[in-house]
């Protein structure tokens, strides 16, 4: 971008970006160290977190402090407090604690530091890279690290979209199932089925019957990519996996949705989703990015390309709508 005053260029957008890594190294120790859960409980000056940590007080001084320079704590009279949404999502025992999903990234912290090789890496890459071999162990992690907010986001597609209407909705990819267990519990005649890797459905299951909803939510295993999609449904949605797939297969599945479909059946896209002057949000251009981790065919999509795959596929009435603003946007269509 042109700079279009007087004030004189320097490196101090591009400093802050290369040390942006100290910044995640933070939050994760204050996360290990229970720092927030600290805080709210008391032990919220470097003397009282040190005792409790079991670190030096000149160690306890030093995070602290950058955790307020990064706006996660702040200084009240005498003592630390927490910031609002650190409050609500890093102090152990709230409902909403999140620090599984917000430390999901961390596994592949030293290969972030090989990008450059990764980038160039003379492998062909797979359809969904590491996906592929994954163990149910494996999958249990990553799907109880991602429930906290899948379950957010079912929450919120059960209030922005009207399912009244429908009787049974294929979830494909769907994980944890919280799309399919909320709508379930909003509508008590809806029937669902997950669709999602033999590994994963079988923590799907165990997601099922925690909440009770073994009657309406069923699953399916298999690749949705490659295998049949449910039957008799007139409902479909793809959530949270789109930068996961290039624009072949994303075209591919959404063409399956629509040919599965019941006449009159509508599916829901959501996902993360550059704008289309492509200067972002960030969030979509890194879950792209992040696909070179396993080496899959993943890449990010555009708002206009994800209407083009629906149109492709033969839906009508497409529409897209902000999901969660800056995160998620919703594309859907009716057949």
């Amino acid at each position: 971008m042109k700079n279009t005053d007087s004030t004189k260029v320097d490196t101090v957008r591009l400093q802050n970006m290369s040390r942006a890594f100290i910044g995640s190294a933070s939050l994760f120790a204050a996360i290990d160290l229970e720092l927030f859960t600290c805080v709210a409980e008391g032990d919220n000056t470097v003397g009282k977190f040190a005792v409790r940590a079991g670190i030096t007080e000149v160690n306890s001084d030093r995070l602290m402090t950058m955790c307020a320079a990064s706006g996660l704590l702040h200084w009240h009279s005498d003592h630390f407090e927490n910031e609002e949404d650190v409050q609500r999502f890093l102090v152990k025992g709230e409902k909403s604690y999140a620090a599984a999903w917000l430390t999901f990234t961390r596994p592949a912290w030293d290969n972030w530091g090989k990008l450059t090789e990764k980038l160039a890496n003379p492998e062909p890459a797979t359809v969904i890279g590491s996906y592929e071999t994954m163990t149910v162990e494996a999958a249990r992690r990553y799907h109880e690290a991602t429930a906290s907010v899948g379950f957010g986001s079912g929450r919120r597609f059960a209030k922005q979209v009207d399912l009244s209407s429908a009787t049974k909705m294929m979830d494909l990819g769907g994980g944890s199932g919280a799309y399919s267990i909320v709508a379930a519990q909003h509508y008590p005649g809806l029937k669902a089925v997950v669709f999602d890797l033999p590994p994963v459905v079988e923590i799907t299951k165990e997601f099922i019957s925690k909440h009770r909803v073994e009657e309406q939510v069923s699953t399916q295993a298999g690749d949705f990519t490659r295998d049949d999609f449910p039957a008799d449904c007139d409902l479909a949605i793809m959530a949270s996996n789109l930068p996961q797939y290039n624009s072949q297969i994303i075209g591919q599945v959404i063409g399956k949705a629509f040919d599965a479909l019941l006449p009159g059946g509508e599916m829901h896209l959501i996902g993360e989703m550059l704008d289309d002057d492509r200067a972002g949000p960030l969030d979509a251009a890194i879950w792209g990015l992040y696909e070179t981790m396993s080496n899959s065919t993943g890449m990010t999509h555009t708002r206009a390309d994800c209407v083009s795959y629906f149109r492709q596929a033969g839906f009508t009435d497409i529409q897209v709508h902000e999901f969660i603003p800056g995160i998620l946007v919703r594309v859907c269509g009716k057949k």
